[in-house]
């Protein structure tokens, strides 16, 4: 299928989002008639730059409140969509979108609204225009994609059609199923929206959150699969109305949409095992594990410390690299040193072990993923790696389950990899910007087939802090992902390690010296009372400063070290079944952080 995408979606000028559109790779947009109001551009210099730029101008929209008036009414609308139709002439487009009345309709009837858009079909026929009417789903009449059909059966012309927009049907809790009692070639256009399960006014709603396909919670693999089995053979567009997409960087949210479309319709033609419409990509391939995460800073002896205090072993400096690698059983820490200057500890990259590296390389290359290079000499290993939104580094390995990944002989001078009581990287805690977090979902789900659940809200000091896991069915991989409040300039990340006794880790860590985050004793006061726990459980949590939760599965422990630059480390025990991360201990923690800082 063809792929376009609503120029309301973009910021900038028009020129601008035409640019950025063809430079994405879409194959048309439709024109928003604000943006061409603005434009310096005539319609006809519009019209040769989408020609330069291999773009089809798909849409005109949108006509508003044209329906169900009284003739008076009818007569000027009628002079409008005449106006606009010698614009589209001049454009050289040919559908014009005509949203359902919301503001001066008065007649409800369908014989009358579909006898007014008869009248409209033959206007738009002499100048050769089709309308597409869209049912809004807060339309004064009209809100129902279903009832909007029966007024385009009953206008039975060949210039009238319907529109179908996912937000508008699926924000209502429309079923889609009718779609397919739709002939194809009467659906003149699909406009695609997703969009966060909220409570709210379906008008604020609609203006100010929809998302891209893969971002929210609507089955948009189903509605396509719907528009499949109608025959419709047109675009499939993007109009995303969206307060940070109309703020942020012109080309990076057309490439972002871009990706959306090609694993919308890759999850569509999986799911219907059918792809002579659909496009296919190379499966996704979901890790297995993590293969290791990496520290970056100009200097990370403090980290080397931490890691040395929690019991693991350095395993040696790389050997081209400035770069030194830390292990403890499946648990490996690559601290990097390289191009680094007046940089803070931060968490940089992260290795996943996949079951097929190159068949990622391909699925990244067609979602248009931004590829990063491992940087070798002979015979060092070859790494797939990609850029996360944040600027992360993704790397993934083919996964052997019983040895060490090779990449891990390059290091020299260290000492054996010794038994250890870390069982592996339990998750890795990241942060992103307001206006990077969509995109990072998008980025972690279409690529590595990550799982997005609902998001929480956690109070801290500096704010509050929106957080959302992404994470594998099975929860191999599991990267907590937040939101960091706009009154802070920089917000820590953490790498959790999971043991199966972190009693004895404690002890241990801090024989070697390791400087407890303090943990006041109201939150074990606290502890008590929400949990009833036995006295001497209380009093060994309080010794060692863990801190404690539990939910209908099991048990949680864990501890944190002191923050270095933007990075900490977490140590956690997780018993008979436990899923969580322990969020209601995430305002001590930051409380305890902010204390130890000042």
């Amino acid at each position: 299928m063809r792929h376009s995408i609503a120029t309301v979606c973009l910021s900038g000028s028009l020129e601008e989002k035409m640019d950025a559109a063809a430079e994405a790779g879409f194959d048309g947009v439709e024109i928003f008639e604000p943006d061409l109001v603005v434009s310096e551009l005539s319609p006809e210099e519009i019209r040769a730059r989408a020609d330069r730029l291999g773009l089809t101008l798909d849409l005109y929209q949108p006509f508003r409140d044209f329906e169900g008036v009284e003739e008076s009414v009818l007569v000027d609308n009628l002079r409008r969509a005449e106006e606009r139709f010698r614009v589209m002439n001049r454009l050289g487009m040919d559908t014009m979108l005509v949203c359902s009345n919301v503001a001066t309709a008065t007649v409800d009837s369908d014989e009358v609204s579909a006898a007014q858009l008869r009248r409209l079909g033959e206007l738009a026929a002499s100048y050769g225009v089709r309308v597409a009417f869209e049912a809004l789903a807060w339309g004064t009449f009209v809100s129902d994609y279903r009832r909007a059909w029966r007024i385009v059966e009953l206008a039975d012309h060949p210039a009238v059609g319907t529109c179908l927009d996912s937000f508008h049907i699926l924000s209502r809790g429309h079923d889609p199923s009718a779609i397919e009692q739709i002939p194809g070639e009467k659906i003149f256009f699909v406009q695609l929206a997703d969009a966060p399960r909220l409570s709210m006014d379906v008008l604020s709603w609609s203006r100010h959150h929809r998302l891209f396909p893969g971002e929210g919670s609507f089955d948009l693999v189903g509605f396509v699969g719907h528009l499949v089995r109608a025959g419709y053979t047109g675009p499939l567009s993007l109009e995303v109305f969206n307060d940070v997409f109309r703020q942020t960087d012109t080309l990076r949210t057309a490439r972002h949409a871009r990706r959306s479309l090609t694993w919308l319709e890759d999850q569509a033609a999986r799911e219907r095992g059918d792809v002579s419409q659909l496009t296919a990509i190379a499966e996704v391939q979901p890790p297995a594990g993590i293969d290791y995460v990496e520290v970056k800073a100009e200097d990370t002896s403090a980290v080397e410390t931490l890691l040395g205090q929690l019991g693991l072993t350095f395993r040696g400096q790389h050997r081209t690299k400035p770069v030194r690698l830390w292990s403890a059983g499946d648990v490996r820490i690559v601290l990097n040193e390289q191009h680094a200057r007046d940089q803070a500890p931060s968490v940089a990259g992260i290795g996943l072990q996949v079951a097929d590296a190159a068949a990622s390389a391909t699925r990244a290359a067609a979602l248009g993923v931004r590829p990063v290079p491992r940087r070798t000499q002979e015979g060092e290993q070859v790494l797939t790696g990609f850029a996360a939104p944040s600027g992360l580094e993704v790397f993934v390995n083919d996964h052997d389950a019983d040895a060490e990944p090779r990449w891990v002989e390059e290091f020299e001078h260290g000492g054996a990899p010794a038994a250890a009581p870390f069982t592996g990287v339990d998750h890795v805690n990241l942060v992103h910007t307001w206006s990077e977090h969509d995109e990072a979902v998008l980025f972690w789900t279409s690529l590595l087939g990550l799982q997005a659940p609902p998001q929480t809200e956690v109070a801290s000091p500096q704010g509050l802090v929106r957080s959302q896991v992404m994470r594998s069915s099975d929860g191999a991989i599991r990267l907590p992902m937040n939101v960091a409040p706009a009154t802070t300039a920089t917000y820590p990340e953490h790498i959790a390690l999971s043991c199966t006794d972190i009693v004895a880790v404690a002890s241990a860590a801090r024989a070697r010296g390791l400087r407890f985050l303090r943990i006041p004793d109201n939150y074990y006061d606290d502890l008590r009372a929400r949990f009833g726990l036995a006295e001497d459980h209380i009093e060994e949590l309080r010794s060692h400063d863990l801190l404690y939760d539990r939910d209908a599965g099991g048990e949680f422990l864990h501890f944190y070290t002191p923050l270095v630059g933007r990075v900490f480390l977490e140590v956690v025990q997780r018993d008979d079944g436990y899923d969580g991360y322990g969020a209601a201990n995430a305002p001590v923690r930051l409380a305890a952080q902010r204390r130890h800082q000042s």
